[in-house]
């Protein structure tokens, strides 16, 4: 195949599974878009190679799954991941009042404080229901430029209106942390928060620390971390899961408050996602990364 029908065949690809199958969501009642997204995540072909690269890790990391039931549900919650995308923009916080349970309490708007959560589930309602109770928060984001853009207008296009996405939802803009964590440090001591997806492969940060995850020896980042025990902000976890069969949200959150130690922290904090992979595996979104995590080998 040649290149321009190989790069054709890609940007057709990328405008059905991040455009067209989950823009459903703007045009259709959530109930009825939900059911045709559960059909339409019996297709093999949707979002193939993802979901067949994240289930192989899965396997070979120890988990003994019914592969038709988790590459449906990870077809599933891939799907109404982005097409959140579309309802974040299109309805209303009474929407999310009647789809989304919540379960815990944000910390006090007007208090500094580092919000965390991991790649797991759909999160973008948690960003929603954060702002609607008052909280400042600022995402810290990575740059848009990567190699894996290249060749990928549409994939480029949809990163950087997520991206947006999220700073609308939050109504506060994102922080590129890439070159220091200063920007981050800033909003903390004007009593706002900084929220981040904690879970990301350690050959992506300067700076890592060991804990168990899985049974498995991993790394995880930790500079947010440190810079809460060290400017001594309290932490708080949520994660924003899926039912598979009525297509409602529920949002957790999980007050972890103020520690002294950065690796009995990280250790607690991901003993969270420990859990949360335990209770729907086929909701992680990364394991078709897992080499990049696990120091152990299968």
């Amino acid at each position: 195949m040649s290149a321009s029908l190989l790069r054709l065949r890609t940007e057709l690809r990328d405008l059905l599974e991040l455009v067209l199958l989950p823009g459903l969501a703007a045009v259709l009642p959530w109930p009825l878009c939900f059911r045709v997204f559960r059909r339409l995540a019996r297709w093999d072909g949707l979002y193939k190679n993802a979901c067949h690269a994240a289930l192989a890790q899965a396997r070979l990391h120890g988990w003994a799954v019914d592969e038709a039931d988790w590459l449906l549900k990870r077809r599933l919650i891939t799907l109404v991941d982005h097409a959140d995308f579309y309802l974040g923009r299109l309805r209303s916080d009474a929407w999310m009042t009647r789809n989304l349970q919540v379960i815990g309490c944000w910390p006090d708007a007007g208090t500094s404080g580092v919000l965390c959560t991991f790649h797991w589930g759909a999160g973008m309602w948690g960003l929603r229901h954060a702002h609607s109770r008052g909280l400042a928060a600022h995402a810290l984001v990575a740059a848009l430029d990567g190699a894996h853009f290249q060749g990928r207008a549409v994939l480029h296009w949809y990163a950087r209106a997520r991206t947006a996405e999220v700073a609308r939802a939050l109504g506060c803009p994102t922080l590129d942390v890439s070159a220091s964590l200063r920007p981050a440090l800033r909003a903390l001591r004007e009593g706002e928060q900084v929220l981040a997806a904690i879970d990301v492969p350690s050959d992506q940060v300067a700076a890592s620390e060991p804990v168990t995850l899985l049974g498995l020896r991993a790394l995880m980042p930790k500079a947010l971390l440190r810079l809460a025990v060290e400017q001594r902000i309290p932490v708080t976890l949520y994660l924003t899961g899926l039912d598979f069969a009525t297509g409602k949200r529920h949002l957790r959150v999980i007050p972890v408050g103020v520690r002294d130690d950065v690796a009995a922290l990280a250790q607690d904090v991901f003993q969270k996602l420990d859990v949360a992979i335990q209770q729907e595996p086929a909701a992680w979104h990364f394991w078709g990364e897992a080499p990049r995590f696990f120091r152990d080998r299968p």
